[in-house]
Protein backbone atom coordinates (compact mmCIF):
# COMPACT_ATOMS: atom_id res chain seq x y z
CA UNK A 1 0.00 0.00 0.00
CA UNK A 2 1.95 3.01 -1.33
CA UNK A 3 0.70 6.67 -1.12
CA UNK A 4 2.72 9.70 -2.51
CA UNK A 5 3.83 12.46 -0.03
CA UNK A 6 2.93 10.35 3.15
CA UNK A 7 5.28 8.88 5.32
CA UNK A 8 5.54 5.75 7.51
CA UNK A 9 5.78 8.08 10.48
CA UNK A 10 2.73 9.62 9.42
CA UNK A 11 0.55 6.64 9.22
CA UNK A 12 -0.62 5.68 13.18
CA UNK A 13 -3.37 2.22 13.89
CA UNK A 14 -6.90 3.50 13.55
CA UNK A 15 -5.93 5.80 10.49
CA UNK A 16 -8.59 5.10 7.49
CA UNK A 17 -7.63 5.87 3.61
CA UNK A 18 -10.42 7.04 1.34
CA UNK A 19 -11.53 8.50 -1.91
CA UNK A 20 -11.32 12.16 -1.61
CA UNK A 21 -13.56 12.56 -4.33
CA UNK A 22 -16.22 9.61 -3.35
CA UNK A 23 -17.91 9.98 0.41
CA UNK A 24 -14.44 10.83 1.57
CA UNK A 25 -13.97 9.47 5.44
CA UNK A 26 -14.95 11.73 8.05
CA UNK A 27 -14.30 12.25 11.75
CA UNK A 28 -17.80 11.14 13.61
CA UNK A 29 -19.21 13.04 16.31
CA UNK A 30 -21.50 10.32 17.34
CA UNK A 31 -22.99 7.88 16.27
CA UNK A 32 -25.95 5.81 16.80
CA UNK A 33 -25.56 1.83 17.02
CA UNK A 34 -27.54 -0.99 18.32
CA UNK A 35 -25.28 -3.27 21.05
CA UNK A 36 -25.82 -6.47 22.27
CA UNK A 37 -24.26 -7.47 25.78
CA UNK A 38 -22.62 -9.97 26.82
CA UNK A 39 -21.03 -10.51 29.83
CA UNK A 40 -20.62 -7.59 32.17
CA UNK A 41 -20.51 -7.70 36.03
CA UNK A 42 -22.86 -4.68 36.78
CA UNK A 43 -25.39 -2.66 35.07
CA UNK A 44 -24.15 -0.31 31.74
CA UNK A 45 -25.63 3.18 32.74
CA UNK A 46 -25.51 6.77 30.46
CA UNK A 47 -22.15 8.07 30.71
CA UNK A 48 -19.97 4.78 31.19
CA UNK A 49 -17.09 5.29 29.25
CA UNK A 50 -15.70 1.39 28.01
CA UNK A 51 -13.14 1.27 24.92
CA UNK A 52 -14.48 0.42 21.48
CA UNK A 53 -12.46 -2.08 18.99
CA UNK A 54 -14.02 -0.46 15.65
CA UNK A 55 -11.62 -1.86 12.63
CA UNK A 56 -8.31 -1.05 14.44
CA UNK A 57 -8.82 1.69 16.74
CA UNK A 58 -9.26 1.37 20.17
CA UNK A 59 -10.83 4.23 21.06
CA UNK A 60 -12.76 4.85 24.79
CA UNK A 61 -16.44 5.93 23.91
CA UNK A 62 -19.10 7.06 26.31
CA UNK A 63 -22.07 5.63 25.97
CA UNK A 64 -24.18 9.32 25.94
CA UNK A 65 -27.66 8.13 25.66
CA UNK A 66 -29.84 4.86 25.99
CA UNK A 67 -32.19 5.28 23.26
CA UNK A 68 -34.11 2.29 23.74
CA UNK A 69 -34.21 -1.40 24.63
CA UNK A 70 -35.04 -4.23 22.49
CA UNK A 71 -35.69 -7.73 21.74
CA UNK A 72 -32.45 -9.40 21.09
CA UNK A 73 -34.39 -11.81 18.12
CA UNK A 74 -36.73 -9.37 16.95
CA UNK A 75 -35.66 -6.12 16.96
CA UNK A 76 -38.91 -5.23 18.57
CA UNK A 77 -39.01 -2.16 20.91
CA UNK A 78 -39.40 -3.06 24.69
CA UNK A 79 -38.37 -0.02 26.30
CA UNK A 80 -38.19 3.71 25.69
CA UNK A 81 -34.94 5.63 27.45
CA UNK A 82 -33.38 2.71 29.68
CA UNK A 83 -32.03 3.39 33.27
CA UNK A 84 -29.70 0.59 32.71
CA UNK A 85 -29.16 -2.60 30.21
CA UNK A 86 -27.20 -6.04 32.24
CA UNK A 87 -25.81 -8.67 30.29
CA UNK A 88 -27.91 -10.28 27.62
CA UNK A 89 -29.63 -7.08 27.05
CA UNK A 90 -29.87 -5.50 23.66
CA UNK A 91 -30.34 -2.01 23.14
CA UNK A 92 -30.35 1.15 20.48
CA UNK A 93 -27.41 3.50 22.23
CA UNK A 94 -26.08 6.91 21.22
CA UNK A 95 -22.50 6.60 21.47
CA UNK A 96 -19.62 9.81 21.87
CA UNK A 97 -15.89 8.66 20.68
CA UNK A 98 -13.62 10.50 23.39
CA UNK A 99 -10.45 10.94 20.61
CA UNK A 100 -10.89 11.65 16.73
CA UNK A 101 -12.30 8.46 15.28
CA UNK A 102 -13.50 7.21 11.83
CA UNK A 103 -16.56 5.14 11.96
CA UNK A 104 -19.53 3.96 9.08
CA UNK A 105 -22.88 2.88 9.09
CA UNK A 106 -22.93 -1.08 8.80
CA UNK A 107 -24.95 -0.78 6.07
CA UNK A 108 -22.70 1.16 3.50
CA UNK A 109 -19.60 -0.33 4.89
CA UNK A 110 -19.69 -3.03 7.12
CA UNK A 111 -16.01 -3.32 8.07
CA UNK A 112 -16.11 0.16 9.73
CA UNK A 113 -19.69 -0.32 10.91
CA UNK A 114 -18.71 -3.67 13.30
CA UNK A 115 -17.52 -3.19 17.02
CA UNK A 116 -16.95 -4.84 19.88
CA UNK A 117 -16.67 -2.93 23.48
CA UNK A 118 -13.89 -3.77 25.81
CA UNK A 119 -13.95 -3.32 29.97
CA UNK A 120 -11.68 -5.16 32.30
CA UNK A 121 -9.51 -7.08 29.78
CA UNK A 122 -12.42 -8.55 27.91
CA UNK A 123 -15.36 -8.34 25.57
CA UNK A 124 -18.33 -6.73 27.31
CA UNK A 125 -20.51 -6.12 24.38
CA UNK A 126 -20.57 -6.64 20.12
CA UNK A 127 -22.73 -3.91 18.59
CA UNK A 128 -23.04 -2.82 14.68
CA UNK A 129 -23.76 1.06 13.83
CA UNK A 130 -26.78 2.42 12.70
CA UNK A 131 -26.24 5.76 11.43
CA UNK A 132 -23.24 8.51 11.88
CA UNK A 133 -23.07 12.27 12.37
CA UNK A 134 -20.28 13.55 10.77
CA UNK A 135 -17.76 16.32 12.40
CA UNK A 136 -17.00 19.15 9.47
CA UNK A 137 -14.65 17.97 7.01
CA UNK A 138 -11.04 19.06 6.90
CA UNK A 139 -9.49 17.04 9.80
CA UNK A 140 -7.47 14.57 7.76
CA UNK A 141 -4.28 15.17 6.00
CA UNK A 142 -5.06 15.91 2.17
CA UNK A 143 -2.03 15.20 -0.42
CA UNK A 144 -1.25 16.77 -3.20
CA UNK A 145 -3.00 14.69 -5.76
CA UNK A 146 -6.14 15.03 -3.59
CA UNK A 147 -5.58 18.79 -3.52
CA UNK A 148 -5.28 19.25 -7.09
CA UNK A 149 -8.41 17.01 -8.09
CA UNK A 150 -10.41 19.11 -5.68
CA UNK A 151 -9.25 22.11 -7.72
CA UNK A 152 -9.85 20.60 -11.02
CA UNK A 153 -13.97 20.25 -10.14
Amino acid sequence: FNVKNVSVKDIRRGNVAGDSKNDPPQEAGSFTAQVIILNHPGQISQGYAPVLDCHTAHIACKFAELKEKIDRRSGKKLEDNPKNLKSGDAAIVEMVPGKPMCVESFSTYPPLGRFAVRDMRQTVAVGVIKSVEKKAAGAGKVTKSAQKAAKTK
